[in-house]
């Protein structure tokens, strides 16, 4: 028995599918050896650390002396190469780690750059860009913010950086592409940038949002001159099995005020209880790089196919990538919500749901959303979307199980093979 026994996939379509995969065969084998690089540093630090039973205890009231916490925090320096480490479930979000660094290392007066033109949609009310006045932004409190754009082909302008950067307190470099269609930057092109920066400004704190891209290389950025990254934990580093949570690591006395912000001056991360979460912070962490590896196989399966089909795919099914997201323009908005009730149909989670678009709040377009996961809103497991507007592309990122995630993508193909809005010919 196979796949057409289990699901209604047109049989050339699944013949097309598997030439596909054979063309990906030199890729994945990139892809298996980055995870077992990424795999053994994992270990190295598990075991350097002395990670035991006793970590995974549950911590309760103020969380003083949590072995866990503690242990965690340090297996994490060492895992991204950096002084030290803030890893907490009590990180809401992304966004939420991100807002928690920047107010910890901002004070009144002091200037950001953004180097990689405008952050992520969630991230400009924090900055003080299109949200009311007096809200407790950035901006209500005195800090500058200034951006600089990408080049019309999405690669940093490093001559900008050099005129504009001086005097900039933070140097702010968003590795993934949020909803634009530019490349996310490998540790190559941000070490690139990290050069640039202290050619003009040693003093700059370089922040990069490593979101969408841990674990996709065999070096992060604290390896090529980054001072501080943040992510989340129900994206790459949690591996799929932690519910909540983000990371902040880098310079330790940088972490130290961070920290200061989550909890308070004065005790930072000497206090914060576990409650049970340590165990599942801790394995998600250790299957991460193989879970990558699974989300990068989809991606690159689904931008093969999709090209094969005739559609326009970034990055494209060879290109060196910089984080987990494919994104894949479909030219009108039937095609790209046929992908995505596609997607949703290849769901372990809420298969039986029909995606319809919708006026999400901060978004000028409506948009679709399809993703059926273990962990609500945990973009580490397979999910799609994209606004209703040109060139109406799909960002799908995730994939936890590359034998599932594949038949999604061929049922997002079914889907619009269905609807007669694609053929063979």
């Amino acid at each position: 028995m196979g796949m057409l026994d289990f699901f209604p996939i047109d049989k050339e379509l699944a013949a097309l599918g598997e030439r596909a995969e054979t063309l990906c065969a030199p890729v994945f084998a990139d892809i298996e050896e980055t995870a077992r690089h990424n795999a053994a540093k994992v270990l190295k630090a598990f075991s350097d650390n002395r990670v035991s039973e006793a970590c995974f205890g549950s911590g309760t009231g103020y969380g003083y002396g949590d072995m866990g916490r503690e242990v965690l925090d340090k297996v994490w320096a060492q895992v991204l190469g950096t002084e030290d480490a803030l890893v907490r479930h009590q990180f809401v979000s992304g966004t939420h780690a991100l807002t928690v660094a920047l107010f910890g290392l901002l004070r009144p007066g002091d200037r950001i750059v953004a180097v990689t033109g405008t952050p992520y949609d969630t991230l400009l009310p924090v900055l003080g860009i299109g949200g009311r006045q007096g809200d407790g932004s950035l901006k209500d409190f005195g800090v500058i913010y200034s951006q600089i754009d990408l080049k019309h082909d999405g690669s940093p302008d490093h001559d900008a950086i050099r005129k504009r950067i001086s005097g900039a307190k933070i140097a702010y470099i968003q590795r993934s592409r949020g909803y634009s269609l530019r490349e996310a930057f490998t540790t190559d092109a941000i070490a690139a940038m990290c050069r640039t920066i202290r050619e003009s400004n040693p003093n700059a704190i370089i922040m990069v949002d490593n979101c969408y891209g841990e674990f996709v290389e065999t070096r992060e950025p604290p390896d090529v001159g980054a001072d501080i990254i943040i992510g989340s934990m129900i994206k790459n580093p949690g591996g799929g099995i932690a519910r909540t949570g983000g990371y902040i690591a880098g310079r330790a006395d940088l972490v130290e005020l961070c920290a200061y912000r989550l909890t308070c001056v004065g005790l930072g991360k000497e206090v914060g209880c576990t409650l049970g979460m340590n165990r599942e912070l801790f394995q998600g962490l250790f299957l991460a790089p193989d879970i990558v590896a699974n989300a990068l196989k989809t991606a690159v399966f689904a931008s093969q196919l999709f090209t094969m089909l005739g559609f326009h795919c970034s990055p494209a099914p060879d290109a060196k990538r910089g984080d987990i997201v494919t994104a894949i323009e479909l030219q009108t908005a039937e095609n790209l919500c046929a992908f995505c009730r596609g997607i949703q149909k290849g769901s372990p989670v809420d298969a039986h749901v029909t995606p319809e678009p919708w006026d999400m709040p901060g978004y000028a377009d409506p948009v679709i959303m399809a993703a059926g996961a273990f962990t609500n809103g945990a973009s580490i497991e397979l999910s799609a979307d994209g606004p209703l507007r040109e060139p109406y592309a799909a960002w799908m990122q995730g994939g936890i199980s590359y034998r599932s995630g594949r038949i999604s993508v061929l049922l997002a193909a079914q889907e619009l093979l269905k609807q007669g809005l694609v053929s063979f010919n």
